[in-house]
């Protein structure tokens, strides 16, 4: 039985839903000036209040100013920026030929908007992957609830002070609250609902979604292998590897969840990773713990998580390379390094989300794509080698969302590429012109010419002349 704060909450909320059902009547009429306006409204916010957005993510968990230019403005403004110079192109009618058997007949495809959608944003990063989609689905023509994290409250609250000085009560909403709200706001009818989260959390929504038939964008997210071969460039592939895992500790979806490196290089490759984590992510005296450039962990009941991960693989007969200091109340994990972790420990199963990468050595490739095909489609694979037929069989013989040979996660920030998982790390495409089909409905549109038609042969009465000509016909094919 609901309480009355719980039925106010959930009136509030419908309340809500019908404002932005009744607008999206309008938003279908307007000229496509306004939604350019929108995103530049929006774009003007970003840059007024960007100390605003460092604050926000230093508050909730110790991010640094820089990592939230490069991981989260900068991929919005980019998003923004190509939005507004494409949408012309992007909203536009698209001819389509016609096949012999619709000749005479003239067709174009139509983008329309989906109607009212719902984002549910993560907390890893919650300005970006909020925002994000967001910039997509109003320049697809949409009216959007936005339901941020509760995890990070400093950006929640400032995304809703964005929403509130940017954009129409019945085009944007945030609504901030816990997983409560997001459970009320999923039943509702919404023509399109995008989620960014855990697997199990996006079995949650897509369920939810079916109740309504709602189409869904999920960007999930899984164990990302990456393969360091005896051909790689052993101190590149250890510098780029470490920055995808250990900025923003590790807390990202297509950070690299585990190694798989060949045998007779694991050594020095294991070196070098040392030193670059070092360098990268260490203060000038060495620690990790006062540097300015590392990240911590959100809250305690992730940090409690992952030390129980890195407890359980060292019970298991792991080998500790590096680092294991951890700290409780400032929710500190020192970056971990290690090696001969067992295959039926919970760090080889369970998506890490932290600071902590196991190695694993392999003898040939064939063994490589045995271990990636026993686990669940990752969001990304990362390759690094520089012989081409190591590539193409790792390519041909695995499957994932993605793949990046030589470098790891920079393909998100490469707008002109889909970005999304593949059965258990997601489903649909998210960025640039993938980002606004996904709020998209491609509306086929097909125009009969007066007189005779192509097809007007086939219709009854079916006489032998006419099935004599199905005959002909069918053998064309």
């Amino acid at each position: 039985m609901q309480t009355i704060a719980e039925t106010t909450i959930t009136d509030i909320l419908l309340e809500t839903f019908k404002k932005h059902q009744q607008g999206v009547s309008t938003l279908r009429k307007e000229p496509l000036s306004n939604r350019m306006a929108r995103l530049k409204k929006l774009r003007q916010w970003i840059h007024t209040n960007r100390s605003a957005i460092h604050q926000a993510a230093f508050l909730d968990f110790s991010k640094p100013a820089m990592e939230v230019d490069g991981t989260e403005v900068f991929h919005v403004l980019s998003e923004i920026r190509l939005a507004i110079s494409s949408l012309e192109v992007w909203a536009s009618p698209r001819k389509i030929d016609a096949p012999v058997t619709m000749l005479g007949t003239r067709s174009y495809i139509q983008p329309e908007a989906r109607g009212v959608c719902l984002i549910i944003a993560p907390w890893n990063y919650p300005f970006s992957l909020a925002v994000g989609p967001l910039v997509s689905a109003l320049a697809a023509g949409n009216s959007v609830v936005l339901k941020p994290s509760e995890l990070t409250p400093h950006v929640s609250a400032l995304l809703s002070r964005m929403a509130k000085e940017v954009f129409e009560e019945t085009i944007v909403t945030v609504v901030e609250g816990d997983a409560s709200i997001s459970q009320q706001l999923l039943q509702f009818p919404f023509d399109h609902i995008f989620f960014t989260g855990s697997p199990s959390i996006g079995k949650l929504v897509m369920k939810a979604a079916a109740e309504h038939l709602t189409s869904v964008t999920l960007e999930l997210g899984g164990k990302s292998p990456t393969i360091v071969t005896a051909s790689a460039n052993l101190r590149e592939a250890a510098q780029r590897i470490a920055v995808a895992k250990f900025v923003n500790n590790g807390q990202t979806c297509v950070a690299p969840d585990y190694i798989l490196v060949d045998e007779n290089v694991q050594q020095p490759f294991l070196d070098e990773l040392k030193i670059q984590v070092k360098k990268l992510f260490a203060d000038t005296n060495g620690s990790f713990e006062t540097s300015s450039s590392y990240c911590r962990i959100v809250n305690q009941k992730h940090f409690h998580r992952l030390n129980e991960l890195l407890q359980d693989a060292l019970y298991h007969g792991a080998r500790l390379e590096f680092g294991g200091k951890v700290d409780e109340p400032s929710r500190y994990i020192h970056p971990v390094l290690l090696t001969h972790v067992p295959d039926h420990c919970r760090l080889m199963e369970e998506e890490i989300f932290g600071p902590i990468l196991p190695l694993v050595s392999y003898a040939n490739l064939d063994e490589v794509v045995s271990i990636i095909n026993a686990k669940p489609k990752a969001l990304a694979l990362y390759i690094f080698a520089n012989h081409k037929h190591d590539c193409e069989k790792i390519i041909r013989e695995t499957s994932a969302g993605a793949v990046c040979i030589n470098d790891c996660a920079i393909h998100f920030l490469h707008h002109n590429l889909p970005f999304g998982g593949v059965n258990n790390s997601g489903i649909g495409s998210s960025h640039g012109r993938f980002g606004f089909l996904a709020f998209s409905h491609e509306k086929p549109v097909m125009k009969q010419k007066s007189g005779i038609t192509s097809i007007r042969p086939f219709y009854p009465p079916y006489t032998e002349m006419s099935k004599k000509l199905m005959d002909w016909f069918l053998k064309l094919f």
